[in-house]
């Protein structure tokens, strides 16, 4: 099928070359990337989070006994 699309030159440009760097063309690229995006959205599994985690020994004594809207209330303090 074809079909017109409006994306930015740079972008444009930029698919372009790395079509050509990896020995493929525009379509090929376009339909790759597209096929990419649809399985990583239909596909919750997919996605992996950074290891957000920190050291420490977690709530201290006085937070915990606080309860939670305190401790937010403190995380947000500036």
């Amino acid at each position: 099928m074809k079909t017109t699309i409006d994306i930015s030159d740079a972008l444009f440009n930029e698919a372009k070359r790395r079509a050509a760097r990896n020995g493929i063309t525009l379509r090929a690229l376009i339909e790759q990337s597209l096929r990419q995006t649809f399985k990583s959205v239909d596909d919750p599994a997919a996605f992996q989070p950074r290891d957000a985690r920190v050291k420490g020994k977690g709530l201290t004594t006085a937070a915990r006994a606080s309860g939670w809207r305190a401790v937010l209330d403190a995380a947000n303090e500036r």
